[in-house]
């Protein structure tokens, strides 16, 4: 099993490719789009479960909002095949995939449960909390991997860092 956090999130070969691909930008774009559409969603679906109001509105912006974390995955599983070599649990993103997977499953539960029209919206209401929670713990880890993909950044361009492993440095 992959380390949880790995010292290098990116060999240079690997940044060369992150940074080449148009994957990147769709990424950076989708990311904060799909974050906004969760944060009106989030707020209908708790006015709706607080006041009864504007329910069919909450329970279409969970499909919306469903429908743009398919886009992400997809169009991340082609980013994380071309910087790293397979679509999906590559090692410096092996927790944010399996979480993913968790939020994929409760997302995909909502949208046939509301497709069937078994549920209540209350309850679909519900589904959705449970589906945004794990969307908001999904999301938190990819911000931290950001963080750490700027720092070693940083700590790469630091023309006076010293290598890490395995190099020793000459004067």
């Amino acid at each position: 099993m992959p380390e949880s956090s790995p010292q290098l999130l990116y060999t240079p070969a690997q940044r060369a490719r992150r940074d080449a691909t148009a994957w990147t930008l769709v990424q950076g774009i989708l990311a904060p789009v799909q974050f906004l559409i969760f944060g009106i969603s989030l707020y209908l679906v708790i006015y709706s479960l607080h006041t009864g109001e504007h329910t069919d509105w909450a329970l279409a912006s969970v499909v919306l909002k469903t429908v743009v974390l398919y886009a992400i995955m997809v169009t991340g599983a082609i980013w994380e095949k071309v910087v790293f070599g397979q679509y999906l649990f590559a090692p410096a993103f092996y927790w944010e995939d399996v979480v993913s997977m968790g939020v994929m499953a409760l997302h995909t539960a909502y949208v046939w449960a509301w497709w069937q029209g078994a549920w209540s919206p209350n309850d679909l209401l519900w589904l959705a909390l449970a589906a945004y929670g794990s969307y908001a713990i999904n999301a938190a880890q990819y911000i931290r991997k950001l963080r750490m993909a700027r720092l070693q950044k940083t700590t790469s361009a630091d023309p006076t860092s010293l290598p890490t492993s395995g190099a020793q440095a000459s004067t």
